[in-house]
């Protein structure tokens, strides 16, 4: 789930259990509206399991067009590990979609 802040930050948020392997933390990072569509760029910090040690990190750069209440673009991901090492990506554009939470 992606939490847009008015002053252009977000907030990212995984399930504890999102990755077997790793430890998926909740991820920040910034948006800007550029004409009809919305570009944004997140990190989340990736720890060990068992050990509880910083691993790495992901970075993540998308692009959406927001309509009425969904949106849909793409994005790319890059993975570096403890020493600040590229270690996965740029990833090929992988297609979002995404619905707006409302009131009922």
């Amino acid at each position: 789930m992606y939490v847009f802040n008015a002053d252009g930050t977000m907030q990212q948020a995984n399930p504890d259990a999102g990755d077997p392997h790793t430890s998926d933390s909740d991820g920040k990072g910034v948006w800007v509206a550029d004409g009809d569509e919305i570009k944004r760029r997140w990190m989340e910090i990736i720890a060990d399991r068992a050990t509880h040690q910083f691993t790495g990190r992901l970075e993540l750069s998308f692009s959406v067009k927001v309509r009425d209440q969904r949106f849909s673009g793409v994005a790319t991901a890059k993975s570096f590990d403890a020493d600040n090492k590229l270690t996965e990506g740029p990833t090929s554009a992988a297609a979002l979609e995404g619905t707006r939470v409302t009131l009922p």
